[in-house]
């Protein structure tokens, strides 16, 4: 039992360690899930309850300094606590769910405590010591999947026999209850996903999705077929002219005329395109020493180390160079690459003309870390992660391996290729590539299509991954009626769907995500109680 605690332990600190895998979701319950499975003998189980507790996680994302329930620990000890008591999802969640919160606090302190390191950085930077910038950056890195894995391994070791003692005392009525809360809990995820991206004008596309999956009974990967297909007739309807001048945009915060363009990739070229494909690679690690202070700037300066290397052959320039990015910084990593690109271009220029202004470089970074994460933020956490998990989890619930393996796929196909390519477009044009984005819609575009699409998956999943439904009945003993049927009548899965809403109601009102899981824990285990749903 010991190697499994300890195999165990290492999938939680692999989950941990996706600061240094460029946020590609291999953290996920999704994924970790069938992982514990594996090690402890029952696979299916650990696909099953690993999809359910993506549901209830679904929306738990870390965007700017929201930090969300840890769901990697909380989902490898809750998956392995409950395939070990034989007990299965319900168990799983009823477990998953404090122990996320509680490692939350452990998380948070450690992003809290990150920032004592910043005057270590600055001294390295002002030495011109960049091996030193990236040795504590990795460091860093490296302390939450080590502090994280001792809290897993103690976990195992201190809590798995009085766990298994204490579910082995539940009473069916008790388990019941949390089969029925576990059921209601994937709502907190879609409305944490509907406060991301529902408006007025995005309300029709919600209940289109619902309507097509609860009348028609489309599956998932159809609903997300059918998005693509009317983002695409829409967009084209809706933004076929390009905007007047003065139009607001995302790149408002951006000002092209403070800011002229970098010139286009010289033929000399101080760079080699490995210099480039490394800061694809290094950006991977953009967010290994994230805190609260500077945010992703070590991260940013970690990227950055093989260019500088190539350009500054002085300590004084090389200072130079970290100082302006050890800089607060903080951005969507999945577009972070196009920012990274045209800081290379801006620093090749640097070392190439004695009077080019070096502030410049931090001016353009400022000016696009803002728009850029609103564009990429809106394109992955709220469209690509939500069909992929939609998908993913659908599959994953009927037990079949192909649930996590598209889910990984569906999200990064379009991630790596998009970063890798950004990396190349952001130094090759420059802040030219932006300006020909200010002059036509084509972000607007992208996120009008975006909110289509994910509204319309998300939309869908109340009636495809919820399961909630009433046994009471209507009118006395004699001529009683089933509620339930009398909804199905009027409007198939209402019960999920009104619950989403609810959620989202106290969502919209900054009601901790904490509070909501908790409250939907006790209704769920109290309408089970009371026969009020099952």
């Amino acid at each position: 039992m010991l190697t499994s605690y300890i195999l165990i332990t290492l999938i939680a600190m692999f989950g941990h360690s996706e600061d240094f895998l460029g946020t590609t979701l291999l953290s996920r319950p999704l994924v970790l899930g069938p992982l514990v499975g594996l090690v402890l003998g029952d696979f299916d189980q650990g696909i099953v309850i690993g999809a359910t507790l993506e549901l209830i996680f679904m929306g738990n994302i870390k965007v700017g300094a929201a930090i969300p329930p840890d769901v990697i620990t909380g989902g490898v000890l809750g998956t392995a606590f409950a395939i070990m008591s034989g007990k299965g999802p319900a168990v799983a969640l009823a477990l998953a769910v404090p122990i996320s919160i509680l490692a939350e606090m452990v998380a948070s302190g450690l992003f809290v405590f990150r920032p004592v390191w910043n005057k270590r950085f600055d001294r390295y930077a002002a030495e011109g010591d960049y091996r030193g910038v990236e040795r504590l950056h990795i460091l860093s890195g490296l302390l939450k999947p080590l502090l994280m894995g001792v809290v897993t391994l103690l976990a195992l070791l201190l809590g798995s026999e009085a766990v298994r003692t204490f579910v082995d005392t539940i009473p069916p009525w008790v388990h019941s209850g949390l089969q029925v809360a576990g059921n209601m809990l994937p709502a907190l995820g879609f409305a944490l996903l509907m406060n991301l991206m529902f408006n007025k004008e995005g309300a029709p596309y919600f209940f289109l999705g619902f309507i097509l999956t609860s009348y028609l009974k489309l599956p998932m990967i159809a609903i997300g077929g059918l998005g693509v297909i009317t983002a695409l007739i829409v967009t084209r309807i809706t933004h076929k002219e390009q905007p007047p001048a003065g139009t607001d945009s995302d790149f408002d915060d951006f000002d092209m005329d403070d800011n002229p363009p970098v010139m286009v990739k010289p033929k000399a070229a101080l760079l080699t395109q490995g210099d480039i494909r490394s800061l694809f690679a290094r950006s991977m690690a953009l967010e290994a020493n994230f805190n609260f202070e500077t945010w992703q700037n070590t991260g940013f300066a970690y990227t950055m180390i093989p260019v500088l290397k190539r350009l500054y052959r002085t300590k004084e320039a090389m200072s130079r160079a970290l100082k302006r990015h050890l800089q607060f910084f903080n951005t969507a990593p999945h577009g972070s690459t196009l920012i990274i690109g045209i800081a290379a271009a801006m620093e090749e220029q640097n070392a190439r003309e004695p009077d080019f202004d070096e502030e410049s470089i931090n001016s353009v970074k400022t000016g696009l870390m803002g728009p850029l994460a609103g564009v990429f933020d809106s394109l992955f956490w709220g469209t690509i992660k939500v069909i992929a998990a939609g998908i993913g989890s659908s599959l994953a619930l009927q037990g079949s391996v192909l649930g996590p393996l598209l889910f990984l796929l569906i999200f990064n196909v379009p991630h790596l290729i998009l970063r890798y390519k950004l990396t190349f477009i952001g130094y090759e044009t420059g802040t030219r590539f932006l300006q020909d984005l200010s002059k036509t819609n084509v972000m607007d575009k992208l996120k009008a299509g975006s909110s289509i699409l994910g509204l319309m998956v998300v939309g869908a999943m109340p009636a495809t991954l919820m399961s909630i439904r009433t046994p009471a009945m209507i009118g006395s003993s004699d001529s009683a009626v089933a509620l339930q049927g009398v909804l199905d009548q009027i409007v198939p899965n209402v019960i999920p769907l009104a619950l989403t809403f609810l959620v989202f109601y106290f969502v919209k009102r900054n009601v901790k995500a904490t509070y909501l899981l908790l409250g939907l824990l006790l209704l769920g285990f109290l309408g089970s109680v009371l026969n009020v749903f099952a």
